[in-house]
């Protein structure tokens, strides 16, 4: 049995193939190949059909002789050239959270926070048509632009994937779930929900921007009991410089994105040993008690806020 989008991966490019063009300063244009059509750029045109039917990594001259490369835009160029509502997980944090989440074929994943689609793109690759990707996506708009990226990388409606347009924390009904993915911005209000859903051993990844996040989702995991002890990871990505003798970090860089947090789920009833690393001096003194309490007394008034009168 074919994996749905592997059809747009390989063989002779065909109409409606995603087609990427880069020219020689490296700057890189994704087409969609149609019969009769021309790019057009400042440098020429490429027709469409120099392209039909041949393979991929071919080199295309344009009009006035400009030469293009011409292949297919992979997983990683799409994320960053889709249409976006909200901000996409980059490459780098989307395949880092699929390896650390031990995201694998035939699995049940929950994620929150569907955003743009790109992060739904790599859970639905790794869980393959078999598995089953459940998104949660507050914003209607959003979850439309979400829609719109699957269909456009996998060239249909994915079989495997769910989005509902709602809070996680008050829709979840899965069950058994094996992994989950949190991509928003409290995901602390959603971990009793996916401990209530998921099964004994099944692994939470939370991606979050800022250093507050992380540690109030982390002391939230910590809190509630169910988890073993979070693990906190941020990457820098940064690529080299590499002509002959001329080997140097190149002058620009991934640098921060995002922080990772992963935990596992514990069986009910179990209570992990005490750590015995002793926090830093002052970790938990009167700075944490006042920013604990402040937190609190932000989350009571937001309740009375959405209470109705």
């Amino acid at each position: 049995m074919t994996a749905i989008g592997s059809e747009l991966r390989s063989g002779p490019l065909q109409p409606g193939d995603l087609v990427q063009l880069t020219d020689p300063k490296g700057r890189m244009h994704t087409i969609t190949l149609e019969r009769g059509k021309s790019f057009h750029t400042a440098k020429g045109a490429i027709a469409h059909d120099d392209l039909l039917d041949g393979p991929e990594g071919v080199v295309a001259s344009s009009t006035n002789g400009t030469k293009y490369l011409a292949q297919r835009p992979l997983l990683r160029d799409l994320v960053l050239s889709m249409p976006r509502g909200a901000t996409v997980i980059y490459p780098k944090d989307a395949a880092l959270i699929v390896g650390l989440a031990d995201i694998y074929p035939g699995a049940t994943v929950i994620e929150a926070g569907a955003g743009s689609g790109a992060m739904t793109c790599s859970l639905l690759r790794a869980v393959g048509d078999s598995g089953r990707v459940h998104s949660f996506e507050r914003r209607e708009d959003f979850a439309k632009i979400a829609a719109a990226n699957v269909e456009r990388t996998f060239g249909q409606p994915h079989p495997a994937w769910e989005i509902t347009v709602g809070d996680l924390a008050t829709e979840l009904a899965d069950t058994n779930v094996d992994r989950a993915v949190l991509d928003m911005l409290a995901p602390w209000e959603c971990v009793s929900a996916v401990h209530t859903a998921m099964r004994p051993g099944g692994v939470l990844c939370v991606y979050v921007a800022t250093t507050t996040q992380l540690s109030r989702i982390v002391e939230e995991l910590r809190g509630h009991g169910g988890w073993t002890e979070p693990e906190s990871t941020e990457t820098l990505l940064r690529s080299w410089h590499v002509e002959g003798l001329a080997v140097r970090p190149n002058h620009r860089m991934i640098g921060h994105t995002g922080f990772l947090v992963t935990t596992r789920r514990l069986a009910d009833g179990v209570e992990l040993p005490p750590k015995r690393s002793r926090p830093s001096k002052g970790a938990y003194g009167q700075d944490w008690q006042a920013h604990v309490a402040k937190q609190k007394e932000q989350a009571e008034q937001a309740d009375g806020k959405a209470t109705p009168k």
